[in-house]
């Protein structure tokens, strides 16, 4: 089953500040948690005594510093008596900022004087610039006014800081209500973290697993160039022969962070209605958010994806009142084809939504057959509520975290009451589950499956045509051993919407697991046209076909790109090892062998071998034996 044993991280170990330092002095915008701290009445300390001062300030930032390079995070800016950081994961940052301030107040508890820095912190998660290793943008004003909330000694966090802080660590957040924060249109929720009484900070070592930033989510695009595709596919990434477009995600301009999940949500559904037509070639979310917060060239993008069209734009909300532009780009010239601003109620989001969609499909004179036209209403909720639940849970259900479950359910229930008749929710409630039994987060594997079974079809019962309900269930079908069955589920998912990327990928990854290689790699080819930055998983999906097929060499060379693109799983180093083996590379299979026994330790070349039911891989054991893997 390669897509089933490729997602779940947890554990597996990595390092992401490295993969981070390696970049650090390009200009660059990503989420991001962002710590910024300063020294409470440091001019009055000055005035006490100055050179005392700086050398306590100095030496305090100095242990701070330390403390966030052991919670794996990086120091980017020292500036008089501030501090700011940036970390990966939230629970990074809480850890460092509380083992600090620990240490600061034992320190200052063994001086005579009153020359005794104390220092406020505020973490916040949102998007920065990171250039020449200085750190700017909307995360770090907002940490800034977080940590003015903070008494000394104190740390003050975000609420979605809060939320993604796994629920066993032991921390108290103590809630401060919504919080008017200077430069932001909307109020702010921020929460008091402290240690619990009788509680151990955890050690840099244990503290954390993986949280849902797009640093460590399996979906998160890697840049597949142009001369890699046509080696990975044997076609020449090329302008397709008929209308085609990139929708790239939408400007937040509501000044307030919290908002940017409806920003890309009013972009994710353009593209998921989009992808139903057949006579248009819509690239994949995955690709087209690499350019998000970049000032880029639209001629560029059209370069970059072979695309005729761009549409960008913008959404702004403040209160129940939203101002929406969009226009479509010809990125063969630059010239805009079309150009609209919406200012509307907050309930009327889904009509502009729509508007925006059949606007582009006149424009592009996409050719509609009978019933497409209703295809393209964007969403299957007319709860705004229900649809800012869903958006929140959406990011994750795709991180595969164990500890994000809980909270992406609560997420999810919350939308189901507003809506029963969301089948969206319910397919992500659905997807929740299956994750759950495959990958043993629960006690119960069987009833886990069932109840993702039973959510794909009340989803269907609600909406007959919707095409992830289809994936989900070839994918709950491939796990129970009905391949024939799982593959029906995935060609009607592909039938439903022909250019949705993951769709096909779903599919190829089935019809490769079931023993029908060929079929497969061509879904695989299908999937990664539509998204030129591809997923992790396709490319190794696409190797593990090419391997199962014979054609070793051109197994070596997607999976390569996956190793390269997700460099702390050990799957693709798997299929490598049997890769080499079977071509007669023993050195290197037995290399890459020890690099999967690096990674899982506990890995059995015979377990693993036998998930697999089809003829096709039953040459992988000996592979992975010859390769020096343990039986």
């Amino acid at each position: 089953m390669l897509f089933l044993i490729m997602k779940p991280k947890i554990r597996e170990k990595s390092s992401p500040r490295c993969r981070r330092l390696k970049h650090k002095d390009r200009l660059s915008l990503q989420l991001a948690v962002i710590l910024h701290a300063d020294v409470v009445g440091s001019t009055s300390l000055v005035q006490k005594n100055e050179a005392l001062a700086h050398e306590r300030i100095q030496a305090a930032f100095h242990q701070f510093s330390k403390a966030i390079e052991s919670y794996s995070g990086i120091t980017r800016e020292l500036r008089g008596d501030a501090l700011v950081a940036e970390f990966e994961k939230a629970s990074d940052a809480v850890a460092a900022a509380l083992a600090f301030q620990f240490l600061n107040e034992k320190f200052n508890a063994t001086l005579s004087d009153d020359i005794q820095p104390g220092l406020r912190i505020g973490i916040s998660m949102g998007e920065v610039i990171i250039a020449d290793n200085t750190i700017t943008g909307a995360g770090v004003i907002l940490a800034q006014r977080l940590e003015q909330l903070a008494d000394s000694g104190g740390v003050v966090v975000q609420g979605s800081v809060s939320e993604t802080v796994p629920a066993r660590m032991p921390y108290d957040f103590e809630i401060l209500g919504e919080q008017v924060l200077k430069g932001f249109d909307q109020p702010v929720r921020a929460f008091s973290v402290s240690l619990k009484s009788g509680e151990e900070l955890p050690t840099p070592e244990d503290h954390s697993e993986p949280q849902s930033t797009e640093h460590n989510n399996p979906l998160f695009p890697a840049k597949l160039p142009g001369d890699s595709y046509e080696a990975l596919t044997g076609e020449r990434l090329e302008l397709p022969n008929k209308p085609s477009i990139a929708v790239l995600p939408f400007q937040n301009m509501s000044g307030d962070p919290e908002q940017e999940f409806f920003a890309d949500g009013m972009s994710e559904d353009i593209i998921t209605a989009l992808s139903r037509l057949p006579n248009l070639v819509v690239i994949a979310r995955n690709s087209t958010f690499v350019y998000k917060g970049r000032a880029i060239d639209v001629r560029e993008v059209g370069r970059d994806l072979a695309v005729s069209h761009v549409l960008e734009g913008s959404i702004r909300k403040s209160g129940e009142r939203l101002r929406i532009t969009a226009q479509l780009i010809d990125t063969r010239d630059g010239d805009h084809v079309w150009a609209e601003r919406y200012d509307r109620n907050l309930d009327d989001i889904f009509a502009v939504q729509d508007e925006i969609t059949h606007n582009i499909v006149i424009e592009l004179q996409v050719k509609l057959v009978r019933g497409e036209a209703a295809n393209l209403f964007i969403t299957d909720t007319s709860s705004v509520e229900a649809w800012e639940h869903a958006m929140r849970a959406a990011p994750l259900v795709d991180s595969h975290v164990r500890d994000n479950v809980a909270v992406a359910r609560q997420l999810l229930n919350r939308a189901l009451e507003l809506d029963q008749n969301y089948s969206n929710a319910w397919v992500m409630m659905g997807w929740l589950y299956w994750e759950e039994s495959v990958w043993n987060w629960c006690d119960d594997t069987d009833e886990a499956m069932q109840k993702a079974l039973d959510s794909a079809q009340k989803a269907l019962a609600i909406d007959p045509n919707f095409p992830m309900a289809y994936s989900l269930l070839a994918n709950i079908h491939m796990v129970l051993g009905d391949a024939e069955l799982a593959i029906v589920m995935g060609e009607k998912a592909v039938e439903l919407a022909p250019n949705n990327s993951l769709v096909q990928a779903l599919l190829g990854n089935v019809l490769i697991d079931s023993g029908q290689i060929k079929e497969g790699i061509q879904k695989m080819r299908k999937a990664i046209r539509l998204c030129p930055f591809p997923i992790p998983w396709y490319l190794m999906v696409f190797g593990a076909g090419y391997h199962l097929n014979g054609d070793n060499n051109a197994a070596v060379t997607a999976l390569k790109q996956a190793i390269e693109r997700e460099p702390e799983s050990h799957l693709p180093r798997v299929w490598l090892a049997s890769t080499f083996a079977e071509i007669g590379r023993l050195d290197e299979a037995k290399a890459v062998s020890r690099e999967v026994l690096n990674i899982e330790p506990n890995f059995s070349a015979l377990r693993w071998a036998n998930s697999f039911k089809s003829k096709s891989h039953e040459r992988l054991k000996d592979n992975l034996l010859a390769a020096g893997l343990p039986e």
